[in-house]
């Protein structure tokens, strides 16, 4: 079995040295969705919810945790991004929630993506929960990350 980068010869936790690592564009995806109540499907499309707009208030949230990933998981890097991008969608069942991150550096933004997914989803989580009892967030996921050198 393959040791983990994360820890040491004595397998204590330990943030992975990066420095002889080249620069590059990296740039990850993430997706995820919140199962919502039709009657709460209803009230974020008529702007009705009592705390405000849901999926804006979702994306501004989602781009802020990207931003503060290093803050939140121990072990990660802070990065210098470049871009974020977070979308927050209504459908009949929900709201899909997608991110994109990229930043030029020597390690990859796929924590970072993750991140802005899992906070806007629980941002409209927080928005809607004096309506909706049964809501379910579900299939948070990177669906791609990519590197290449700079041109």
């Amino acid at each position: 079995m393959q040791r983990l980068s994360h820890t040491d010869e004595k397998g204590r936790a330990r943030m992975v040295d990066v420095s002889n690592k080249p620069a590059q564009l990296r740039i990850a995806k993430a997706t995820g969705r919140i199962r919502l109540a039709e009657a709460t499907v209803a009230l974020i499309a008529d702007n009705n919810v009592k705390k405000g707009d849901v999926l804006a208030m979702a994306e501004f949230a989602g781009i802020q945790a990207a931003k503060r990933t290093a803050e939140l998981i121990p072990l990660c890097h802070p990065l210098p991004l470049t871009n974020v991008v977070v979308t927050a969608s209504l459908d009949t069942n929900g709201v899909a929630v997608s991110s994109e991150v990229s930043c030029i550096g020597s390690t990859g933004v796929e924590m970072e993506a993750l991140t802005a997914v899992s906070v806007a989803l629980l941002t409209v989580y927080d928005m809607c929960k004096a309506v909706d009892k049964n809501m379910a967030i579900k299939n948070t996921a990177l669906v791609e990350k990519t590197k290449g050198d700079l041109p």
